[in-house]
């Protein structure tokens, strides 16, 4: 090809998909019956583009299936950009369910006119991955700051301005501690008062720098905190984010934006998996000509085991109850001196997690899903994309399905989502209606799924991340988001209506820091919107304890349920992330304000996001999903004991449902019964 320009990379031969009309016509095999189900294949190709006047375009990887009753399935296995310059590689994987009638696996993607060349496509069984490993970690150093001088007591030596502009130390700052540091580092050390004076900044990135290479050790949490300020001049909120030049890679340290004079705390955390060379910390963000004003710049290792003794102190306070089991008995036998036994069968806290269609056609997912989750979320089924891709086409049938799935193993259900509003998430023939039809098309969906749906899901996200999107606003007008809030409730009452969105837990990003949430549910309440909870979704990295509380501290006080609606961490290393786990399960367990946890799946390759399962494809339970389980089984309540003379006993124990046994020479009984919430001892009588 190309008068023998482009080369094979392996072998002699390559091939062409050529007169391409569709962007999903291109090279396929069928493959049925060389691939078995419950087991997890890896596909690998070597692929490149040409023609078309195209430099660049996304190949896809994509497995059709036809089921035993000829429904079909696409799944995506694997994408990658490639370019008309040389050859790529396309990795992925891919799980089969049940025994499927017919497999073909396709390349496609570039769009009409450009060739799809393909080198080398493998499909084998995935290589098991060898024994993972709990990191080594020593002489951790937990809450010593590695910021030279921070406090200033030495001028400003040890820091550096970063480009063109001028460090001065002056006096003003706050001498406390910023409050999530505070709370990590349960002291009160005071700072001194001095600060960092950055003036004539030509540009957004300069300001205060400093080296740490040789300080950062892998796999700790580190958190960052600081106070930040800046002077007069400017006309708009501004942007003050602490942030590291790692090996030349930026990393957030966390951001703030405010506009006015006063100081704000900044505060974020971060975590680095392999040796860097050079690491630069450094304050930037303000519009140029902004001074900038630093103090107090603490970044240090924290201590998650400390702060575990203090969650489970907050979590026996507000998720149990002193409970007093009175017996009698209508004989004449005396039940004083009767053993007891109580085991806590179901805790009534909401434990849930995504599923989809396909997920429920693996018996072995279906099976950790009924015994451990008592929630579920669909990943896609309810989506407008979804139940109508293209205008007038509805497809409600994998809806239909999972609900019946639902209800066959007693599972509540959240409405996942009525509308989204960003722009990238919403099907072509929505995007290209214009004001009027727009109109029509949004009420028509909601009159449509709500009415079709009533009853059946506890809760609906209404207008999924309008922190980050605002198609439906900008062409309908503010109200819009409102209107949908209140004509879901007047479609169905018994539905509690969420709002749900992302990084508002973390520090990481302006649009979605707690007091901007906050400031949008009130315009919504303010306009009429009959708001009911809060969702956030929890995709989260390296998470610090106090960061995730001081959210929840604040979005709570608004006084409506929150839930983290799709929960997920994620590290390669699986130990690693079953400490992520177990740091957001126990913020979110131990806070008053939260009444629910949905993760945003547990499976491997039925998750959006790469290494965040707790269950690996084949179905081998990982150190995540081991802390999960460890974590629901500690959330258990059990007592053992005797009956007292005046025919009691006493214990405390979580919300839920409970066996208990009443053995004695004379009698041996079973019975059930439930502990609600209240702050008040229950007490519950026996008539043996």
């Amino acid at each position: 090809m190309e008068d023998g320009k482009i080369l094979p990379l392996y072998g002699k031969f390559f091939a062409s998909a050529t007169n391409r009309t569709r962007s999903w016509n291109g090279i396929e095999q069928e493959i049925t019956g060389r691939v078995r189900p419950k087991l997890a294949y890896e596909v690998t190709a070597i692929v490149r583009i040409y023609g078309g006047n195209v430099a660049d375009a996304n190949i896809q990887a994509t497995l059709w299936v036809q089921s035993q009753d000829i429904n079909e399935q696409y799944i995506k296995i694997a994408i990658s950009q490639a370019t008309d310059k040389g050859w790529v590689q396309l990795q992925g994987k891919f799980l089969l369910n049940g025994s499927p009638l017919k497999v073909i696996i396709f390349l496609e993607g570039p769009p009409p006119g450009t060739d799809i060349l393909i080198n080398r496509l493998v499909v084998k069984h995935a290589e098991k991955a060898p024994p993972p490993l709990r990191p080594f970690m020593k002489n951790e150093a937990f809450g010593v700051n590695i910021i030279e001088n921070s406090n200033l007591d030495d001028g400003i030596n040890g820091w550096f301005p970063l480009g063109n502009c001028s460090l001065n130390m002056e006096f003003g700052s706050p001498i406390e501690l910023p409050s999530m540091a505070r709370n990590s580092l349960g002291m009160q050390e005071r700072l001194s008062g001095r600060y960092i004076l950055v003036t004539n900044r030509a540009d957004t990135w300069m300001g205060p720098a400093q080296m740490i290479s040789g300080k950062l050790k892998l796999y700790l949490t580190y958190q960052v905190s600081a106070w930040v300020k800046i002077g007069p001049g400017s006309t708009s909120p501004q942007i003050v984010n602490v942030a590291l030049s790692i090996d030349g890679n930026w990393v957030n340290g966390g951001q703030v934006e405010f506009n006015n004079e006063s100081w704000h705390e900044v505060g974020g955390s971060f975590r680095i998996d392999k040796q860097p060379s050079n690491v630069m910390v450094y304050i930037q963000g303000p519009a140029a000509g902004v001074d900038l004003m630093v103090a107090g710049l603490y970044i240090f290792p924290v201590d998650r085991r400390a702060r575990f003794k203090l969650l489970k102190k907050q979590t026996d306070k507000i998720r149990k109850r002193d409970l007093i089991l009175k017996f009698a008995s209508s004989k004449a036998n005396n039940v004083s001196g009767a053993f007891v036994k109580v085991e806590q069968i179901q805790n009534s806290f909401p434990f849930g997690s995504c599923i989809t269609r396909s997920s429920i056609d693996n018996e072995d997912l279906v099976r950790f899903l009924v015994k451990n989750f008592n929630w579920v979320v669909f990943g896609n089924e309810l989506k407008w994309s979804w139940t109508e891709p293209q205008q007038g086409n509805f497809n409600y049938k994998d809806a239909d399905e999972l609900l019946d799935f639902c209800k066959n193993n007693n599972l509540e259900v959240r409405g996942h989502c009525i509308f989204w509003e960003v722009e990238y998430a919403i099907q072509p023939w929505v995007q290209g209606l214009n004001k009027s039809d727009l109109t029509t098309a949004v009420q028509n969906r909601l009159t449509d799924l709500v009415t079709r749906y009533k009853g059946k899901f506890r809760h609906y996200d209404v207008d999924n991340e309008m922190l980050h999107g605002s198609f439906y606003k900008d062409r309908l007008g503010k109200d819009i988001q409102a209107t949908m809030f209140r004509t879901s409730h007047q479609l169905d009452p018994s539905a509690t209506l969420f709002v749900n969105d992302y990084h508002i837990d973390d520090g990481s990003d302006v649009k979605s820091s707690p007091e901007e949430y906050i400031r949008q549910i009130l315009d919504l309440q303010r306009q009429g919107a009959p708001v009911g909870g809060i969702g956030l979704q929890g995709h989260i990295d390296s998470p610090v304890g106090p960061i995730v509380s001081s959210a929840l501290d604040k979005v709570g006080t608004l006084g409506l349920p929150i839930w983290f609606t799709e929960l997920d961490v994620s590290s390669a290393n699986e130990f690693i992330r079953a400490d992520d786990l177990e740091v957001m399960l126990r913020e979110a367990f131990a806070h008053p304000a939260v009444e629910g946890i949905i993760l945003w799946g547990f499976w491997e390759l039925y998750m959006s996001r790469e290494n965040a399962h707790l269950v690996n494809a084949e179905g081998k339970i990982n150190a995540a999903g081991k802390r999960y389980l460890a974590l629901k089984k500690e959330w258990l309540s059990r007592a053992r004991g005797y009956i007292d003379v005046q025919g009691e006993f006493r214990f405390r124990g979580f919300y839920g449902t409970y066996n208990i046994e009443i053995n004695s020479p004379t009698m041996k009984i079973n019975r059930t019964f439930v502990v609600d919430k209240g702050e008040s001892p229950l007490a519950i009588n026996f008539d043996l």
